[in-house]
């Protein structure tokens, strides 16, 4: 079966059955792993037609080209036009709905589609083996032609200039790195969306740089988890927190205490350790970037 016959499959299921017939025999696709965005596919909604509508305005409306529709809509592709009262899938994001083959694994998709490993990753919810996937800032065409379409994540690297410094008072000892990495617990291959800093429980966790508090309190897998909104589209996380000494809309300045460390949530380490995060903004939501190139002391 070719890649672009199966888009076509994928696409006219999403189309005649609607994407709550197909995700829940995609391995639990619909369900996002703790601390991960909800999956894409199950962010998709439906438009009805209304007179005077056009592909274009209907496009513009949900914030996608119109290519991405009629790739998810199999019946407006050989020129039709969108019939009022016809019902239309539209994905969250411009993209395309594909069937990963057996044994493939994220990394191979994300070589073969040109999209960051790590956004397709969280877009789908951090599923492990999922069997249908959704893949970002890629145009589907009727004529089979997979085009890469640009994606504020693979535009470039966000102004580290605006945002410098470190989480903890010394500088500690990485025990588990940003990225792909083995479980050392379960021994299963996972992505890890930032860095693991060795520290003693209690040890205060401070500001990296000025900014707002957007959220302090329990999340999942985080446990107590504190997050800073920077200016120029930046965040940074602090999470599995053993005591958390902020609230949410409080300013904070570069060195602020924002808590403790502590072993909330569920660790990937049994030693007692800060997990810190870097994200920016961008299409997909906030996306994890390698912390390495923020950390300064």
């Amino acid at each position: 079966m070719t890649l672009p016959f199966r888009q076509l499959f994928l696409c006219s299921l999403v189309s005649a059955l609607g994407l709550v017939s197909i995700v829940p025999n995609s391995n639990s696709a619909n369900a996002a792993v703790g601390g991960c965005p909800t999956p894409a596919l199950s962010r998709f909604q439906r438009h009805k037609v209304v007179r005077g509508e056009t592909l274009e305005s209907i496009a513009q409306r949900y914030n996608l080209i119109p290519t991405t529709i009629i790739g998810m809509n199999p019946a407006l592709q050989n020129g039709a036009i969108a019939v009022v009262g016809s019902v239309l899938q539209i994905p969250p994001y411009n993209g395309v709905v594909v069937e990963v083959p057996r044994g493939e694994t994220w990394r191979e998709v994300a070589a073969k589609y040109k999209v960051r490993a790590d956004s397709l990753f969280e877009v789908n919810g951090c599923q492990q083996d999922p069997r249908i996937v959704f893949v970002p800032g890629v145009n589907w065409s009727p004529n089979g032609v997979v085009t890469k379409s640009p994606l504020p994540t693979d535009t470039g690297t966000p102004n580290r200039a605006s945002l410098s410094g470190y989480p903890l008072a010394q500088v500690a000892t990485v025990a588990l790195a940003y990225g792909w990495q083995i479980n050392p617990a379960t021994g299963q291959v996972f992505f890890h969306s930032g860095v693991d800093l060795l520290a003693a429980m209690g040890t205060n966790v401070l500001a990296i740089a000025p900014g707002t508090v957007a959220f302090a309190n329990d999340q999942g897998t985080y446990g107590k988890l504190v997050i800073i909104n920077h200016s120029g589209g930046l965040q940074s996380r602090y999470a599995q927190l053993d005591s958390i000494k902020v609230t949410v809309g409080q300013q904070v300045k570069k060195g602020d205490l924002l808590g403790t460390v502590g072993t909330s949530g569920q660790p990937s380490s049994s030693q007692s350790h800060l997990h810190f995060e870097v994200r920016s903004s961008s299409s997909l939501g906030w996306v994890a970037e390698d912390p390495k190139g923020y950390l300064k002391k």
